[in-house]
């Protein structure tokens, strides 16, 4: 009994978290808003078809909910892969034609209350058709992500990467529950309560919104890696980071790009934005500095401003940030006796 109550509650977690999260999807306004959407879509769908398994496994529910449960499904792979074409591609509006791929979804909504779901053959095919449907798009979207995988910008690729990756893991958990691989039919609701907390947290570590951004620029993967090469060498041969006005915009000029272009390339290829990748390079200066001999007896202030930084304040709060100790903790655990 108390087995049962906890895989309740872990599987009910699962379904309001991502109830949370379609409301959120569908009401932001930032980013790309029609992506935005279809992804709420898949969630929806997911979590539709997941609060019928965990109904489903503690009380008995009438056989026509049960196919409009399933018809989510059918509704999950289109929006899975329209999700990643609106994501790369930035369609503003999808064409008629495209939402063709929803006819199955339809037609499995209007038929619920006579399509057979009691156990029998019948019932068997139906569920194995509406998962090969899914199966379908899910190949669908993984050629896709191959299609695209030389081209695209490579932090939002994995993020649309990952999704799909949840989504076939769930496809795959269903699979083996259908032809008797996996007896325990719950696991599925299980699975994907951590897919989900899965997901928000990369929501929250790495705000996938913020990938877009750079969704128009015409800056691909290998020319960005080719600039940031050139970014690493100003810094290292002629240690520009030193300068106390250096800028995106100084540092743009130099490389004859644009100052949104370079932002882009540091921002991809290193996750970090303009501020903090300069930072970076003047706290690894400091390290040397507050170990150096001939700095032994210098300030804390001279060893900031002689790394570029304006004043002690923000060179110990740079520090602390990077190192998670102030400069002084520092020079003490490495002073040489």
């Amino acid at each position: 009994m108390f087995e049962k109550g906890v895989i309740l509650v872990l599987s009910c977690l699962g379904v309001i978290q991502a109830l949370f999260l379609c409301f959120y999807l569908f009401t932001l306004k930032k980013g790309n808003r029609q992506a935005n959407r279809f992804l709420a879509f898949v969630l929806l769908g997911l979590t539709i078809r997941i609060g019928k398994s965990i109904f489903h496994n503690y009380i008995e529910v009438d056989p026509r909910i049960r196919n409009l449960a399933i018809s989510a499904i059918l509704a999950v792979g289109p929006f899975l892969w329209f999700y990643g074409i609106s994501l790369f591609e930035k369609q503003q509006r999808f064409s008629k034609k495209q939402y063709v791929h929803l006819i199955p979804f339809a037609a499995f909504v209007l038929c619920s209350p006579i399509i057979p779901n009691n156990g029998d053959f019948i019932s068997y095919v139906a569920y194995v058709l509406v998962f090969a449907h899914l199966g379908f798009y899910i190949i669908l979207s993984w050629r896709y992500i191959f299609k695209i995988g030389n081209d695209s910008k490579s932090q939002l690729l994995t993020w649309y990467r990952n999704i799909v990756i949840g989504v076939s893991l769930m496809w795959v958990l269903y699979i083996g529950i259908l032809l008797g691989w996996i007896p325990f039919y719950i696991l599925g609701a299980i699975s994907f309560s951590f897919l989900v907390y899965v997901f928000s947290y990369l929501l929250l570590k790495k705000h996938v919104f913020s990938l877009e951004k750079y969704g128009n620029s015409s800056l691909d993967k290998t020319t960005s890696k080719k600039v940031l090469e050139e970014v690493r060498s100003l810094f290292n041969d002629e240690q520009t980071y030193l300068e106390n006005n250096v800028s995106l915009h100084s540092i743009a000029k130099q490389l004859s790009i644009t100052p949104r272009e370079l932002s882009q390339v540091i921002n991809e290829n290193e996750e970090k934005n303009f501020s903090e990748f300069v930072n970076h390079y003047r706290i690894k200066k400091a390290k040397n500095l507050l170990v150096d001999p001939d700095y032994i007896n210098e300030k804390i202030a001279t060893v900031a401003y002689d790394c570029g930084f304006g004043n002690v304040t923000s060179f110990n709060l740079a520090f602390k940030a990077e190192t998670e100790i102030t400069p002084s903790q520092y020079r003490n655990q490495n002073k040489i006796i």
